[in-house]
């Protein structure tokens, strides 16, 4: 039987480290990070996860 996996693995957009690298790097704002998710770039939810807002 295989073993069930403790640590949830999270699964990101292809362009997620790219986008999370800008931003904390501080060549992006939020507002950058917001049209990355408006570009399909990256999703809603991981737009929360590099800035820890909800993305409204």
């Amino acid at each position: 039987m295989p073993k069930k996996k403790t640590v949830e693995e999270v699964q990101h957009s292809p362009k997620f480290s790219t986008v999370k690298g800008y931003y904390d790097s501080g060549k992006w704002a939020k507002k950058a990070v917001r049209n990355a998710v408006v570009k399909a770039w990256i999703t809603a939810d991981e737009y929360k996860e590099i800035t820890g807002e909800d993305y409204e």
